[in-house]
């Protein structure tokens, strides 16, 4: 039970600490200081995901009917797992980023204030837990995003906290109604809805609906994306690396949540809840990949294809059989991987060369050969090819949507993720063929070697070479799951 607390409230008080004290007189103490602070952070991680599987922490007694509570399931293991590995990753690569940026202090200490609200958040035992560590987590993040103070970084800020805000209110409604037509808001196999409950079908309906867009803002889901486009971008690399991998995950956490642990899919399924959901996913996978191949900028390409990726993951859900649900869950591993460790590549190629656009991008490939390998095998797990893990998350989400009991979405369904797939492929590997393949025109002589320092390069070809195990060897997280993916499906 200690690991868990500890887990949760290192991280966060080490990001006060950072917070409150005067500044480092040498960047080393700073950077010593916060490595030390990422090391234990994580060793608590591990040691509450390994010993605290099970147990329920109680935090605090709200009414008699209503705690705040802590416990770690399958699902939690799963996404904190992710949440660790990135956040390590882009800590590390933030060594070598953040010297060219100015607080850094602040920026270390809102990040591990970040990490640590997100294992809460993970380990959430009841939706009035997740809920609040839901807001804390907009709250904390926020800073991260207008971290420069530029004018587009503000207005980007307070976008991305309206829409969180807009997305925390429904989702606050839903959960007004959920309280008092439930026998209990813990997180349940099969939902919570009490008897009562069949006589106010649709008006619980109505509920789960609004909950499903307002987790769907924090996710990126159409109509409630804007914010991510404007978010992702102004940040700063290592920042926009955990905003895209593990942040957005959030929104899909809340609505795996609501949908199989609290009103069950017995309840959801076949309604016009599940129709507008599924519209709804591949409506984003779609317009995300188009709005990804036609835009120019770097960063920004990578905030479409964040839209239209996770859009993934909330199609898989959608779906309600094992396939669809174990292709998100592997689209959130597969993505997190890949989505950090592309961002890391712009976020060097931005420091080495000082370019933004992927139009000046022609030759990249010789200037940074290593970072670009890195980038284009990433690029194939987004893309869904063999042998990266986005092939097998792809071949279940599409298993899954061929077996949806809606005949309509079982044909519209893999045909919207094909279509997307080959627009992923024009528009990642197209960079990386013009960086290896510039042209006969291409001047040589002005080449120069860029290739990033080791703090940058190592967590990228880690979070790559975890992409590609995840292809090679993904038994070992699927039949982890399989158990628990059976007990949700069936009911």
């Amino acid at each position: 039970m200690a690991f868990i607390w500890l887990s949760i409230a290192f991280p966060i008080l080490s990001g006060l600490y950072l917070l409150v004290r005067r500044e480092f007189s040498h960047r080393k103490r700073l950077l010593c200081t916060v490595g030390v602070c990422f090391a234990v952070a994580a060793g608590f991680a591990v040691l509450a995901l390994w010993r605290g599987a099970g147990i329920t922490c109680r935090i605090l007694r709200l009414t008699e009917t209503l705690t705040l509570e802590l416990r770690i399931d399958g699902m939690g293991v799963l996404f904190a797992g992710m949440a660790t590995i990135v956040f390590l990753c882009a800590g590390v690569f933030s060594f070598a980023y953040m010297g060219h940026e100015e607080h850094e202090k602040r920026f270390y200490g809102f990040y591990l204030l970040v990490l640590g609200v997100l294992y809460a958040l993970c380990f959430a035992g009841n939706l009035i837990t997740f809920y609040l560590f839901f807001e804390l987590l907009t709250l904390s993040s926020m800073p991260l995003v207008l971290h420069n103070q530029k004018h587009d970084s503000v207005i980007a800020g307070l976008k991305y906290l309206f829409y969180s805000l807009c997305g925390a209110y429904m989702v606050l409604f839903g959960l007004y109604v959920v309280n008092r037509y439930s026998v209990t808001l813990t997180f349940s196999e099969g939902g919570v809805l009490s008897a009562e409950a069949g006589g106010h079908t649709e008006f619980l309906l109505f509920a789960a609906f609004l909950m499903i867009l307002g987790f769907g803002v924090k996710a990126g889901m159409f109509p409630m994306h804007a914010w991510l486009v404007a978010a992702h971008p102004v940040a700063p690399a290592p920042a926009s690396a955990v905003l895209s991998a593990v942040i957005v995950k959030a929104g899909v956490l809340g609505l795996l949540r609501v949908a199989y642990y609290i009103f069950g899919l017995e309840f959801l399924r076949g309604s016009w809840v599940q129709r507008a959901w599924l519209a709804l996913s591949l409506l984003t996978v779609f317009m995300g990949s188009m709005l990804a191949y036609r835009e120019d900028g770097l960063k920004k390409r990578l905030a479409y294809s964040t839209v239209s990726q996770v859009s993934y993951c909330l199609f898989g859900l959608a779906v309600m059989n094992a396939d669809g649900l174990t292709g998100s869950l592997l689209q959130v591993l597969g993505h997190g991987f890949v989505k950090a460790a592309l961002f890391l590549c712009a976020g060097a190629v931005i420091i080495q060369t000082g370019r933004t656009k992927v139009s000046q991008l022609r030759g990249i490939g010789k200037e940074m050969p290593v970072m670009m390998w890195c980038y284009t095998i990433a690029s194939m797990g987004l893309i869904g090819l063999p042998p990266t893990g986005g092939f097998m998350s792809k071949w279940y989400l599409a298993m899954g949507g061929l077996s949806c009991k809606d005949a309509l979405f079982a044909l519209l369904g893999p045909a919207v993720l094909l279509v997307s797939a080959l627009l992923t492929a024009g528009y990642l590997l197209g960079p990386a063929i013009a960086g290896f393949f510039p042209g006969a025109d291409y001047d040589d002589k002005a080449l120069q070697k860029r290739e990033p320092p080791a703090l940058m390069n190592v967590p990228i070809m880690i979070l790559t070479v975890l992409s590609v195990l995840l292809g090679i060897w993904p038994g070992v997280i699927t039949n982890g799951m399989a158990g628990w993916i059976a007990g949700l499906v069936t009911f």
